[in-house]
C-alpha cells in the first residue's frame, strides 16, 4: 500500500446544517455513481486517495473550501449515501469520526462476510495505516477520524485525519492499496499538512539505526523511507481570493455559462432548459467527475459551483444545487436503461470548457464576480449557516 498524499487544513469548528448535509449526500452519491459507470469502482478509490481531488469534491459540495471540516463532512455524506447502494456499486465505506472509527474492525468483518474478502486482513490493513500515521510518524497530529473505503475487487483506500491543537491545524492522510508492498516500506501516497517543525518518522530510511534497535525488541524492521508523493497545504484565510484560483480555468467556465447563451449548448449537450447559473455549477461538477488529476491543483475554484456554508465565496444556491443533482440523477437513470445521451452531454461539458481555456484570456474582476454572486444569491435560494440570503434593499422595496 502507498500513502498517496496528505493535506494540512486550518482547524475549523462549526456544524453542517441539515439542509446542506442532505444535498451533500445526494450529490456525493451522484458523483460516485457517475465515476463507477464511466471508469469503474476502483477509480473511486483512486480518486479518494488523491488529496487535491478530495478537496475539490468537498468544495463542489458546498463545504468551506479549505477547512478541516471537509474531511468528516464529505466522508460522512458518502457513507450515508453510498452504503445503501453498496451491493450495486461494489463499494463499502467503513469507520468515521471518534467512536465511529473504533467500529471499523467490526464493519470490515461484516463486509468480508458479505463479499468473501478476507475481513481479518482488511482489519489488519486498517489498524496498520492508523498506527503508522499516529505512532510511527510523530508529527504532532493525533488521529480522530478514520475511514476505510473498500471495493469488492479487494482494493481499498484510507482517508484519516489528525488534529494539532498547538498549531490549530488538522492533517489529512490518504492511502491507496493499489501498489501494496509494506506498511513500513514507502507506504504513503500523500500527506497533506503544514510544516510544524521536526517530527519523528520511524518509517524514514534515516531512522534505520533506530529501526534496527526496535527490530531487536519487536522483530519489526522498517526498511525504506516514507515518500510524500502529493502534499497540499491550505491557507488560513477563510475567504476565497484570486490567488487561490486558476483564473483562466474559472474564467472559461463563467464565460461559457453566462456570456454564451444557454441555447448555444442545447444541441451539443442535450441539456435543454438549464439556465446559465446551473450550467456553471454543472460544468464544475462535470470536471470533478471527468477531469484529470492535474485539474485539481486549485480546489478553491470548485467552490464557485455551490458556494460555501459560511458564505465564502458566496451563500450556497440551494435551488441551483437541487437542479444540478436532478440533472445528474436523470443522466444516471437513463444510462442504466441504455440511453447515454444526457450522461455523454455532461461529460462533454467539461471538454467544451477545457477547449475554451486554450485561447481564453481572463479579464473579469474577480471580486466583482463574487459580488455579483452574492447580490443574486437570494434568487437561487442562497443559504448559509447564518440563514437565508436576502435581496438587496432596493429589491426588498419592490417586493412590497
Amino acid at each position: 500500500m502507498k500513502r498517496s498524499g496528505s493535506a494540512d487544513l486550518p482547524l475549523h469548528y462549526g456544524y453542517v446544517p441539515v439542509w446542506l448535509a442532505e444535498r451533500m449526500a445526494r450529490l456525493g452519491l451522484a458523483v460516485v455513481e457517475n465515476i463507477v459507470l464511466d471508469y469503474g469502482r476502483d477509480e473511486v478509490l483512486r480518486r479518494l486517495s488523491d488529496p487535491f481531488w478530495f478537496q475539490s469534491l468537498g468544495a463542489v459540495m458546498g463545504m468551506d473550501w479549505h477547512s478541516s471540516g471537509i474531511t468528516t463532512s464529505v466522508m460522512g455524506a458518502l457513507k450515508r449515501s453510498v452504503n445503501p447502494h453498496s451491493k450495486e456499486l461494489g463499494i463499502y465505506i467503513c469507520g468515521g469520526k471518534g467512536s465511529h472509527s473504533r467500529r471499523t474492525p467490526d464493519e470490515l468483518i461484516k463486509v468480508g462476510d458479505l463479499t468473501g474478502l478476507d475481513g481479518n486482513y482488511l482489519v489488519k490493513c486498517s489498524k496498520l495505516s492508523a498506527k503508522v500515521d499516529n505512532t510511527a510518524i510523530q508529527d504532532g497530529f493525533q488521529l480522530y477520524t478514520h475511514n476505510f473505503i473498500l471495493g469488492t475487487s479487494g482494493q481499498w483506500a484510507v482517508v484519516q485525519q489528525g488534529m494539532s491543537p498547538q498549531s490549530k491545524t488538522a492533517r489529512r492522510y490518504h492511502w491507496h492499496s493499489e501498489q501494496l508492498s509494506s506498511f513500513v516500506n514507502d507506504p504513503h501516497t500523500f500527506i497533506y499538512g503544514q510544516n510544524t517543525g521536526n517530527i519523528l518518522n520511524m518509517v524514514d530510511k534515516e531512522a534505520e539505526s533506530s529501526q534496527t534497535g526496535i527490530m531487536q525488541i519487536t522483530a519489526e524492521h522498517p526498511e525504506h523511507m516514507l515518500k510524500e508523493i502529493s502534499k497540499l497545504t491550505m491557507p488560513s484565510h477563510h475567504d476565497v481570493r484570486a490567488k487561490d484560483v486558476d483564473l483562466k480555468r474559472l474564467g472559461a467556465v463563467l464565460w461559457l455559462a453566462h456570456e454564451k447563451q444557454p441555447k448555444d449548448f442545447e444541441g451539443l449537450l442535450q441539456l435543454q432548459g438549464l439556465g446559465p447559473r446551473t450550467l456553471q455549477s454543472l460544468a464544475l461538477v462535470s470536471e470533478v467527475i471527468h477531469g484529470t488529476p492535474s485539474r485539481f491543483k486549485d480546489p478553491a475554484r470548485f467552490s464557485f459551483a455551490h458556494g460555501g456554508k459560511d458564505g465564502h465565496p458566496f451563500p450556497v444556491p440551494a435551488k441551483v444545487y437541487d437542479e444540478t443533482i436532478g440533472v445528474l440523477q436523470t443522466a444516471i437513470h437513463k444510462s442504466k436503461l441504455g440511453n447515454n445521451e444526457k450522461n455523454d452531454a455532461i461529460k462533454r461539458l467539461t471538454e467544451v470548457a477545457q477547449r475554451a481555456e486554450k485561447d481564453f484570456t481572463p479579464n473579469a474582476n474577480f471580486d466583482k464576480v463574487i459580488e455579483q454572486e452574492r447580490k443574486n444569491s437570494w434568487r437561487y435560494g442562497g443559504r448559509t449557516v447564518f440563514g437565508r440570503a436576502k435581496p438587496p434593499v432596493h429589491q426588498q422595496l419592490k417586493l412590497f
